[in-house]
């Protein structure tokens, strides 16, 4: 009987032991899985978080690079459009400073250097318009734009069709000048290099954003490698819309023209 009774006792502590031991070593599974678990999606964020730092410097190298073919072009303008004419007038100046020149010889001389001054001056302004256009500091960002397709349309070069409609302040002053920047990039395309003869516009207002849509019909290109030629500029348009966060798809193919949407949210609400 006292034999059986230790026996019962024995098998009710071992049971105990038992059940204590599975419960810490289910406690020990829970706090190694917890661990793990978290050490993994630590480790998920970590390599989130380096790759979009990786983004990030890559997106300011290429606006960097963006800005310097930027200012390279400007310097080239100014090299070609003012500075080499005021070498002409300075040397139509040091003319009119000899002997023995007679009335028409000056006459001529003057008149050549008004022509030179004449064309510096408008140089000068196209310049500066091309740097911050005074309609879009003055008037907003679509009076600018009208402006701009007026002036392609001025050309008689293309069929021009233009709507837009954008809320006033709809984007900060920055993020405007960025998205101009990018449509007169494509217009310049369309001008330089698509041999196109109809181009469309349409800028219109959605839920908490603006599409904008631009369209011509030339010659195309391949998206892939025109993102990777200086020469078309659109790997800049791509930084500029990552730049401000919009969302910016390239359609385009060889013989069937180009097709650029782009959404830009509200950038007062960020």
């Amino acid at each position: 009987m006292v034999e059986d009774s230790f026996n019962t006792g024995t098998e009710f502590l071992e049971i105990i032991f038992f059940a204590v031991g599975l419960l810490l070593f289910m406690a020990l599974a829970i706090v190694l899985f917890f661990y793990f678990s978290r050490k993994k999606i630590i480790k998920t964020q970590l390599e989130k978080a380096n790759l979009e730092i990786e983004y990030q410097k890559e997106l300011l190298q290429s606006t960097i690079l963006t800005q310097e073919e930027e200012r390279k072009r400007i310097a080239q303008d100014l090299h070609d459009a003012i500075s080499s004419k005021l070498n002409v007038v300075s040397l139509n100046a040091n003319m009119l400073s000899g002997n023995n020149l007679e009335a028409s010889e000056v006459n001529r001389i003057g008149e050549s250097i008004r022509k030179v001054t004449t064309t510096v001056l408008e140089n000068s302004r196209r310049i500066a318009h091309d740097l911050l256009p005074p309609t879009l500091e003055k008037f907003g960002f679509q009076a600018a734009l009208e402006e701009l397709c007026e002036e392609i349309e001025a050309t008689e070069q293309f069929e021009m069709t233009y709507q837009i409609d954008y809320p006033k302040s709809f984007l900060k002053p920055a993020d405007e000048l960025h998205l101009f920047r990018i449509l007169q990039e494509l217009f310049n395309n369309s001008i330089k290099h698509s041999e196109a003869s109809k181009i469309e516009l349409i800028l219109e207002p959605e839920e908490n954003a603006v599409s904008l849509i631009y369209r011509d019909n030339g010659k195309g290109f391949e998206v892939s490698r025109a993102m990777k030629s200086k020469g078309l500029g659109m790997s800049g348009i791509q930084n500029r819309a990552d730049f401000i966060g919009a969302e910016c798809v390239v359609n385009a193919a060889l013989g069937k023209g180009i097709s650029v949407i782009l959404k830009c949210k509200n950038t007062y609400e960020d």
